[in-house]
Formats: C-alpha cells, structure tokens, sequence
C-alpha cells in the first residue's frame, strides 16, 4: 500500500498533483491522454499554483508585508486561490470578478473572507474591465499589491518550476506532447518551456476556444477572434506577458458543443465532474494525439490539464435550463 504523503504546511498541499490514464479519450485519439489532476488542489484548481507563486514573488520582493492585501481581478479560480494562500499568509483578500461567473465562485470566494467586487463583463481597452478595476483598487488600497496574473510572469515560473517537472517525472521522461487552453497563457507557456527544457522535441499545442484570438494568432500571426465561448477562465486577445515567448508548435479551435461531450463522457464514464476547459483541453489532447498518431507515432502521450472542478459549475454547466438558454446541448441525465 502507497502511504499517504506528509505535509509539514498547508501550503505544500498545492501542486504534486496526480496524473490519470484518460480511458475514452485513449481510445479516440489511439494513443495514451493523460490528465494532470489540478482539481485536486486545495482551492480545486490549477490557478493555486500561480496563486502562491504570485504572493511568495511579492514577499520575496519586499512589496507585501504582514497585514498586507492581495488585490486581483479574475474569472474566479486565481481569486479563490489567491484567498487561500493569503489567509494561510496573515494577508487580506479583494477580488474583482466579472458578474457573469458562476454563482458558486462568487459565494465561494465570500465564504472564503475575500471582499468581492462585481463588475459588468466589458472588453479588455474598457478602463472598467475587470484587470482595469483591480489595478486601480490595489493603487487606492493602503499596503496592497496587485496580483496582476495576466503580465506577472511568477504565474508561469509556477508552471515551469512545478507543473512541469511534475508531469515528466510521472511519465518518466517519456512524453511527446502537451496541450490546454490560455487565459493568462501562464499554464500553456510555463509547462511548454518547463517540458523543452527536458526534451526540445515535445510538441506545444495551444487549445484555444471559440471566441478568442490565440488560434488565429499562431496559425496566421493576426489577433482574430470568431465565434464565442460560455467557458470561464480561458480564451485571450492579447499577448500577456506570460504568453511572450511561448513554444507553441502547433494550434487547434474547440467548441463548447465538442468541450461539453467530453465533459460528459468523463462523468458518466470515467467518474471525473470537471468544468468546460478541462473538456476542451480534453478535445485538444485527442486532436494533438490523433496528429501524432498520423504522423506514425502509436504509441504517443500526450498529457493536458484538468483544470477544475465541475462543483464549480453546478447552476451553469450542470443545469438544463442555463444551457437551453445558452443554445447548447443538455446532458441527456439532466433533460
């Protein structure tokens, strides 16, 4: 018997992650799909590992001390991971979230003591964008930093000095691609660059959702959204600072409609309730094996990130009358 891990503080539970022989989606892409379980943090995402790399970078630099305040603005899962780390640090939390989230990270970043500020859903070259708001808060607040997640590129160190070496040592340095969506692009760049460093030869592929601009950007070099996307937390127009850089070998574009099959066929088959991005990183993975399939290479890994849990979801993507609204398939338990 595996004997449980120890942990001397609780902020060594973020990261060390397991990594899960993805059955259904194996077998469609006819090779190996892994899934790197970030759900199993302790705020039940992988935006904690970029939480605590964000505040041990700000301390580090001398800019947040004791009694300070972490502000961020968010889609919600750095927020909840940020209140985290930062009531495990003595600091005070305030989050500044677009109010077409789910309900169940707004009440959870209040059950969590965070002082949360709803803000409309508005483009990025708005002055009351969310990341806008936040900034402006953090240079109001007395002794306050700025997490500034999109630009601070302690996100992607996160991902190259964890995630990353995580997901080699599990698969003993036997892997040939990685694939997940961006929303700071810290997660697709941090592990990308973590993983060549192993082995310049495993294939990069950003999965992008409909909506956002990056799947143009590296298949023609133009920011160019299409379409849209109901999926929180990913989806980009812009070059962030942890996107700068990134060794993106290859692209693909996912629907919700795809993301959402996946979501469903994990649950009823394999027993993982996960959020859309993980189902349209899922989708990637399958495309990005299927591609090195072609490419004869049958026995391929690919590994990607599941990125949350669907709990988070409950009132959205897990019921029937918010995705009728929305013009997307119910779940056929859910009907």
């Amino acid at each position: 018997m595996t004997m449980a891990l120890v942990q001397q503080n609780t902020l060594d539970l973020i990261g060390n992650t397991p990594l899960v022989l993805l059955k259904g989606p194996s077998e469609a892409a006819g090779c190996e799909i892994w899934g790197k379980c970030e759900f199993a943090n302790p705020g039940a995402s992988v935006k904690d590992r970029a939480a605590l790399w964000i505040i041990r970078d700000a301390e580090a630099r001398g800019e947040l001390k004791p009694g300070g305040t972490v502000v961020e603005g968010t889609a919600g899962n750095t927020g909840i991971g940020i209140a985290l780390v930062a009531n495990a640090r003595g600091y005070k939390t305030v989050i500044v979230m677009p109010d077409n989230q789910s309900k169940e990270k707004m009440d959870t970043l209040r059950a969590l003591g965070a002082e949360l500020v709803l803000v409309p859903p508005t483009k990025f070259a708005d002055p009351a964008h969310f990341v806008h708001t936040s900034r402006r808060l953090a240079e109001e607040t007395p002794g306050a930093v700025w997490a500034n997640q999109f630009d601070n590129v302690a996100n992607r160190k996160a991902h190259i000095e964890s995630t990353a070496p995580e997901i080699w040592q599990q698969l003993e340095g036997r892997i040939d691609g990685f694939t997940c969506a961006a929303g700071t692009g810290g997660t697709i760049a941090g592990v990308g660059l973590g993983l060549k460093a192993f082995d310049e030869n495993v294939r990069i592929a950003l999965t992008d959702p409909h909506g956002a601009a990056l799947y143009s950007y590296y298949a023609t070099g133009e920011l160019k959204a299409e379409g849209s996307s109901v999926a929180e937390g990913i989806g980009q127009g812009r070059i962030t600072a942890n996107l700068e850089g990134a060794p993106i070998d290859t692209q693909f574009r996912v629907s919700d409609e795809e993301g959402l099959e996946w979501v469903a066929r994990l649950l009823r088959e394999e027993g993982l309730c996960l959020g859309l991005s993980s189902g349209i990183n899922v989708a990637g993975a399958v495309e990005l094996g299927r591609q090195l399939v072609a490419e004869g290479r049958k026995d391929a890994r690919v590994a990607t990130i599941l990125c949350d849990t669907g709990f988070r979801y409950l009132s959205t993507l897990y019921n029937a009358d918010w995705l009728r609204a929305k013009g997307l398939p119910v779940f056929p338990w859910l009907a």
